[in-house]
């Protein structure tokens, strides 16, 4: 196995879906994970996997490149006007898939409608106050207060054309919230190295390749045709990549992985990701959801969270869910991001018996009923580790129902409150840890923030990191915040994922920290 570290369709039916897709161009990359984008919209859904979609049909400002350095893109380079005013030289000559012109005008449109109200990115840079055209190439933009970090901000904010959205009338995010449905939501037109031909959610997406990208001089990459198609059922893409229906899959179940290594023809390549996997905790709500507890809520307890905590054995589920593919974590971030430490990162004693107590003194010695939200198709064994979590609660008396459900479903029920304990897992594109905090930590309603935490304090320091250009002051506060997150409680934090690609001897697709493919990097072999 190649390493590299950084800090429900039946076989018959997928064979004939895949078989059947049009192979006519030269280069052709059939491929497959368990679950599809969430929208084409690229500012309506801050989701790793959409972000990655997004990213092969537009541009950013600033790219993440195959080893996460943060890149000059779209953007030739900046220069500070003042503390508070960035300006950005625009690249020149690069145009839309329909052929007319990226301006900066077009900047100006993107960044206003990533922080539209119904834009699922606009905390990533809420610190943006103003966006002006100073040339056709050049664009200034205005924060606040001085943020250190807006080049890193600027990574997922993909540029769309104005006349495209205004001719299609998407000049707004779709509101996913309220399962709104536009033109941008199965259709797409940027600046990127392929362009979208199909697009049908949940069956199949095809790309052809951009003849006219800007950066394939710098970027040669040989990629014609892209065909994906989202499997749910792990069975189904290993056989699919065992009899070369497929050429890559992005999330080979961890129990074929020997099966996938020891077939010829295929190989396997793996990384630390920078997400780590965790379960909420609903601590705000004077009364559950889902619990036989009635008039209080146990996980306002911190003794009580804190039980859980020492409950869940996770060298076992490193073990026998995950097969030694995962790092024990005890914060909600890896070690590639900035302001992780490993001493904050030491976890707490597995320790049933001293968990029992802590429930006897909360008083809940008898325990209590809750139900916990799991996805069944967004992360490595979600289900499974929930499974495990479910068996380990129960031996100090908390009775867990779990719901296992798609990622769809699964993800509105923590942004608009409607789970008591739920999983999540967190990647970091800025790979600092204010973008934790800011959709973690900081209170507000519709956030990703679904424990009810809302402490003033903290919201004021995550605004104070966000604007501090003093690095060991900024430091400082990033510590406090993640010593109070360990000391109250506010999430269990489970494991770092590690990830693993496989896929055919012919090619060689560089893996990426994020998950996320970078098919511009490609080589056939």
């Amino acid at each position: 196995m190649k390493t590299k570290f950084l800090s429900a369709f039946a076989i018959a039916t997928t064979a004939i879906a895949l078989t059947a897709a049009p192979a006519a161009a030269e280069n052709v990359i059939r491929w497959a994970s368990q679950g599809d984008a969430l929208t084409s919209d690229p500012h309506a859904a801050n989701e790793s996997p959409t972000h990655s979609a997004s990213r092969k049909i537009y541009d950013v400002l600033y790219y993440n490149d195959k080893d996460m350095k943060n890149t000059p893109w779209l953007a030739t380079g900046h220069k500070l006007i003042d503390a508070t005013t960035w300006e950005f030289s625009l690249r020149k000559g690069v145009r839309f898939h329909d052929g007319s012109d990226f301006t900066a005008d077009d900047v100006k449109f993107t960044i206003e409608r990533a922080l539209s109200p119904t834009s699922d990115i606009k905390g990533d840079i809420s610190s943006i106050k103003e966006v002006k055209v100073i040339d056709s190439h050049t664009v200034q933009i205005l924060t606040k207060e001085p943020n250190p970090i807006l080049r890193n901000q600027l990574t997922n904010v993909f540029m769309m054309s104005r006349a495209w959205a205004e001719k299609n009338n998407v000049t707004k995010p779709q509101d996913r919230s309220a399962k709104e449905e536009t033109y941008a939501v199965r259709h797409a037109m940027g600046t990127g190295p392929f362009k979208l031909e199909l697009r049908e959610p949940d069956v199949k997406t095809i790309l052809v390749k951009n003849n006219d990208w800007w950066g394939l001089k710098e970027y040669p990459h040989q990629v014609d045709k892209i065909i994906y198609t989202p499997i749910a059922n792990q069975a189904t893409r290993v056989a699919a990549l065992l009899s070369g229906e497929l050429d890559f899959i992005l999330d080979p179940p961890l129990q074929d992985l020997d099966r996938i290594k020891s077939t010829s023809g295929l190989h396997l390549v793996k990384t630390a990701q920078v997400r780590t996997i965790f379960l909420g905790m609903n601590q705000g709500v004077k009364q559950l959801l889902s619990s036989n507890i009635k008039g209080k809520n146990p996980l306002a307890d911190v003794r009580v969270r804190t039980a859980m905590y020492q409950a869940i054995n996770i060298e076992a589920i490193k073990k026998k869910v995950m097969r030694g593919y995962s790092v024990p974590a005890g914060l909600i971030t890896p070690p590639a991001v900035h302001g992780y430490t490993e001493e904050l990162n030491a976890r707490r004693p597995y320790d049933v018996a001293a968990a029992k107590k802590l429930m006897a003194e909360a008083g809940y010695a008898d325990g209590f009923t809750i139900q916990l939200d799991c996805p069944n198709n967004r992360y490595i064994n979600d289900e499974g580790i929930c499974t495990a979590v479910v068996g380990m609660l129960g031996k100090i008396g908390i009775e867990v129902t779990l719901s296992a459900i798609p990622k769809t479903i699964h993800f509105p029920k923590i942004k608009n409150r409607e789970t008591d304990f739920y999983m999540l897992g967190w990647g970091v594109s800025t790979l600092d840890s204010h973008y934790v905090f800011n959709y973690l930590v900081k209170g507000g309603d519709k956030t990703w923030n679904g424990t009810g935490f809302d402490d003033e304090d903290i919201n004021n320091t995550i605004l104070m990191i966000e604007k501090e250009v003093d690095f060991p002051k900024r430091d400082a506060m990033i510590a406090k915040i993640w010593k109070k997150m360990r000391d109250n409680v506010n999430y269990l934090p489970l494991h770092h994922q590690v990830i693993v690609w496989a896929m055919s001897d012919k090619l060689d697709i560089p893996i990426v920290a994020d998950d996320g493919v970078r098919f511009i990097y490609t080589k056939f072999q």
